[in-house]
């Protein structure tokens, strides 16, 4: 127990807080809401299983579909039929629950129904803060923010955001994963871009954590996000990654992303069809190329805004896809994903906002994993950093109702409320000077002072406040032990992959 909720506090506060929090294994103490029946989640599987096996889904991989013709698929050019006793077969040999390694024990997780694990934003092209402004993102940002993520116990996964775009494709993934072993040590993330590129990022993982190749093959030390291309299609690089994950023993997190009214139907049931029809598809591959390999159930299903196009985060139809997502994983009997978002365009009351009801969605809906916990602006374009400070405001209040409420005789304080005349207050009741230390949260950015405090302090809006805390997180950032020796470890191969010319993403 007692990690610090959040390094470098202290040296923010003229006398910090005795109250001690682990936020770095949670368990959600909530039993999952729902929005369909019993009956309604069997109806949407089963109509799910009609989609597989009546219309199919186009898999532009030519190995990928030779897989799963051999496995009973009907395969028919590039379109594939998967049955019913398929889907079965491969949740079957699923497993319900992975252990994840990161290099530092302590950040270990069990990937189960029950967990509740953060991951920040990821995959965003652009970054922006204070300081710099909106700007495409290079690898210095990126840097910044796997230490920002390390700052923060509440954040359990590596994000690949923003994009390292001053670094060429064929070379970025030998960058970024350098990046996350020397700067963190908690789990990794890797882009599925093609074969060439994920295995060395594996050797890369495997050298720097001085990991044998048993070792590495016989736990779950990465994972990769895989997206469909909704509608009912799985593209070259992302069936491959399904491929490449799994036969290295790494897990895959299959992950429709379905706006209803554009790539989905306009429905709320209609689009949980497709994300699941595609979702099943990709679990199929999964385990057809190595039975048993890790793999999670994915949903990010929103809407689109019907005047723009634009994609939508944070709605009331957003919230019932995680629900139902929800509902559709448990009822396969895998984990699953979600995740938060925004569409705002700033750290402003609109983008918080979004990212709080999708994190609310993500832990009604019993969600295993929330990506895009912090930081996420723009629909993903951008990754925020003033955002992320916000963000994690919200997510650490979160993990703060995983800890059991003292319902002891001391907890229900019938001797402090014995003790305080009606109409007095408790402010230096006993009960009251014993525990007012630890009692409550600390909020790391919330302004809780009076109006004129605020006014005479410099009435900073919680966005500036944001910005001297991504400031001060920055400068109080520490290596993590381990970090430099397994970038010394990795230092060699990286630098000889750069000369020969990294290798080329996966097109098509």
């Amino acid at each position: 127990m007692t990690t610090p909720q959040r390094r470098g506090r202290a040296a923010r506060q003229s006398a910090p807080a005795a109250r001690q929090v682990n936020y770095r294994q949670l368990r959600n103490p909530f039993t999952p809401q729902t929005v369909f029946s019993d009956d309604e989640t069997a109806s949407l599987h089963a109509t799910a299983l009609r989609v597989l096996q009546e219309l199919g889904i186009k898999i532009l991989l030519p190995e990928a579909r030779k897989l799963l013709g051999a496995a009973g698929a009907l395969v028919d050019d590039d379109m594939v039929r998967i049955g019913a006793d398929m889907v079965a077969a491969a949740l079957a040999t699923a497993p319900a629950s992975i252990p994840m390694r990161a290099a530092n024990p302590a950040h270990n997780q069990i990937y189960e129904n029950g967990a509740l694990i953060f991951s920040a934003a990821g995959g965003c092209p652009n970054v922006s803060d204070a300081t710099r402004g909106r700007r495409p993102g290079d690898l210095v940002s990126f840097v910044d923010a796997i230490k920002l993520v390390q700052s923060f116990d509440v954040i359990h996964k590596m994000p690949i955001a923003p994009e390292a775009q001053d670094i060429p494709v064929n070379l970025r993934h030998l960058e970024t994963t350098l990046a996350q072993l020397s700067y963190a040590d908690k789990l990794l993330t890797v882009f599925a871009r093609g074969t060439g590129q994920a295995e060395q990022a594996f050797e890369m993982i495997q050298i720097g954590l001085n990991l044998s190749a048993d070792d590495f093959a016989c736990a779950t030390w990465v994972s990769a996000v895989i997206n469909s291309n909704s509608p009912r299609m799985l593209d070259v690089p992302m069936a491959q990654g399904i491929i490449d994950f799994a036969r290295a023993g790494q897990m895959t997190i299959i992950t429709p992303f379905c706006l209803a009214g554009a790539m989905a139907p306009v429905t709320v049931a209609g689009a949980l069809v497709l994300q699941h029809a595609e979702a099943l598809a990709g679990i199929v591959l999964a385990q057809v190329a190595k039975a048993g390999a890790p793999v999670s159930y994915g949903g990010f299903s929103s809407n689109v805004d019907m005047k723009s196009g634009a994609p939508a985060f944070g709605t009331p139809e957003h919230i019932k896809m995680q629900l139902g997502a929800g509902q559709l994983a448990r009822h396969i009997g895998l984990p699953w994903r979600s995740a938060a978002g925004s569409a705002g365009n700033t750290a402003d009351p609109q983008s918080v906002h979004e990212n709080i009801m999708g994190l609310w969605g993500a832990l009604s809906a019993g969600a295993t994993l929330t990506l895009h916990a912090a930081g996420w602006l723009e629909g993903g374009l951008t990754f925020g950093f003033e955002k992320f400070i916000c963000d994690i405001e919200a997510v650490q209040t979160l993990a703060e109702l995983c800890a059991p409420v003292d319902a002891s005789a001391a907890g229900m304080a019938f001797e402090a409320i014995k003790g305080v005349d009606p109409g007095g207050h408790f402010f230096a009741s006993p009960h009251t000077m014993e525990r007012f230390d630890t009692a409550f949260y600390a909020p790391i950015n919330a302004d809780l002072s009076t109006f004129g405090t605020w006014t005479a302090n410099g009435a900073q809006k919680a966005e500036d406040r944001a910005a001297e805390i991504v400031r001060q997180t920055l400068a109080d950032y520490s290596q993590p032990a381990g970090c430099a020796q397994a970038a010394e470890r990795v230092a060699r191969y990286v630098a000889d992959k750069r000369a020969a010319g990294g290798e080329a993403p996966l097109m098509g």
